[in-house]
């Protein structure tokens, strides 16, 4: 049998789902609170990532910019004989016929070192002179010489590639395309 409850110990007692209740309004609060906390955290994370990315993308874009400018000297220091002869109209037309003559080197003396034909060689010294000699010929008629083909690709007009660089960015800049 149960005794009969004075009102001092209702109070005393709260009822038995009492504490599932307030337990669940407690973790309704702390979700809350972990989810505008995390919202929060998130948005300061974001935002951080977003400018560090572009921090790290600008660090990136002025590294490139920077080793293409170091290339760009380099090329320019090692092409500078090229370019000198660059400013030659048709410097090189003809230089195999010339380079042979000057050695006194026979077109049959070269068939056999190159093991091309007679009128092989002498055709191959007609398409050097037309620009339509593959590098493959060129390279086989130099050996035949004793030399060895060293080319060089230079701006026009005796331009640097700084230069060229400097004009890119420029029309780029200006919006006015490639008027070269």
């Amino acid at each position: 049998m149960q005794k009969p409850r004075d009102s001092r110990n209702a109070q005393e007692d709260p009822p038995k789902n009492w504490a599932v209740r307030h337990h669940d309004a407690d973790a309704k609060v702390k979700n809350g609170i972990q989810r505008q906390f995390a919202g929060n955290l998130l948005h300061r994370i974001t935002t951080f990532l977003a400018i560090v990315g572009l921090e790290v993308e600008n660090g990136v874009r002025e590294m490139r910019e920077r080793d293409r400018r170091m290339a760009r000297l380099k090329l320019d220091a090692e092409m500078r004989p090229f370019r000198t002869a660059g400013k030659k109209t048709n410097g090189t037309d003809g230089l195999l016929r010339a380079m042979r003559e000057a050695l006194g080197v026979r077109l049959e003396e070269i068939s056999e070192k190159t093991g091309l034909g007679r009128s092989t060689v002498n055709d191959s010294e007609r398409r050097e002179m037309a620009q339509t000699i593959t590098m493959r010929t060129l390279s086989r008629m130099a050996a035949g010489l004793g030399c060895k083909v060293v080319y060089g690709v230079v701006p026009l007009k005796g331009k640097t590639l700084e230069d060229l660089a400097e004009e890119r960015l420029w029309r780029k800049v200006l919006g006015t395309g490639n008027r070269d």
